[in-house]
């Protein structure tokens, strides 16, 4: 089981070391079935929160990983959505016993609306939210959400997490060919929830959805200008020397939808 993976190069976060607690084998455990995600179709879609990795193994592994490779940031990714994780809390505050790196989780935010997944997430440095649709009949047909998730309670958890969250709050936007036309309105949306990032994005590696072209990347910028945003054709990227945990990284790059993991 590779619990810890990378660093990957991450446009984003840098040399980002992953931390896999969900570690599931094929598919993946979410509450999204996204149509452009790198790890093809979801296998076990749900809002319950269970726990998948002890979270003693997952500080024995990052203590023996961090004397063999540096890393600009410590992250919580992988094959499932990190706040399923009924540990998630547990493990950044052993995160943070091991190293002074900055911990960030990236999660779709589904579960932000609920209290305890809130207050885990305030133990990490960095949180990357997604929005990816206005309304809820773009998010049905973009993210697939499982159906105990709404949009007006999704983007309610964000609020909530962003008033009382005192680090850096970022949100990322997916685009592809199915929202491309709702730039504007989910641009709106997001101004309201105030985040402290835009990330915008489109699959740029091998995904269901192919995705957008730099010219229209640009295009869609126009509606973010009001707002701190960074676009994945305009970052750049660092080098990695050494990885661990290959196996993992060649999964999630090989079939990577456009850092959509990290």
């Amino acid at each position: 089981m590779e619990i810890i993976y990378g660093p990957v190069s991450s446009w984003r976060l840098g040399r980002s070391l992953g931390i896999d607690l969900i570690c599931k084998e094929e598919g993946k455990v979410c509450s999204f079935d996204c149509i452009y995600c790198s790890l093809g179709r979801t296998t076990e879609k749900t809002l319950e929160r269970k726990l998948y990795v002890p979270t003693d193994l997952m500080e024995e592994d990052l203590r023996k990983t961090l004397k063999e490779v540096d890393a600009d940031i410590i992250t919580f990714s992988g094959t499932g959505e990190p706040t399923l994780a009924l540990n998630l809390g547990e493990a950044i505050m052993a995160v943070r016993k091991i190293t002074d790196l900055p911990v960030a989780v990236l999660t779709n935010s589904t579960l932000m609306v609920r209290e305890d997944v809130r207050r885990e997430l305030a133990k990490a440095d960095v949180i990357k939210g997604k929005l990816d649709a206005p309304n809820g009949e773009v998010l049905e047909a973009v993210n697939r959400p499982h159906q105990g998730v709404g949009f007006e309670e999704l983007v309610k958890g964000m609020k909530l997490f962003r008033k009382g969250y005192r680090g850096k709050f970022s949100i990322e936007v997916m685009f592809v060919p199915q929202n491309v036309r709702y730039a504007g309105r989910i641009a709106e949306v997001i101004k309201e929830i105030g985040p402290d990032e835009v990330q915008i994005n489109t699959p740029t590696r091998p995904s269901p959805v192919g995705p957008l072209t730099p010219k229209q990347i640009e295009e869609i910028e126009e509606n973010f200008k009001t707002m701190n945003f960074i676009s994945v054709y305009r970052a750049e990227r660092v080098r990695i020397e050494k990885i661990v945990g290959g196996k993992k990284v060649g999964r999630l790059k090989r079939r990577e939808g456009g850092g959509s993991r990290s």
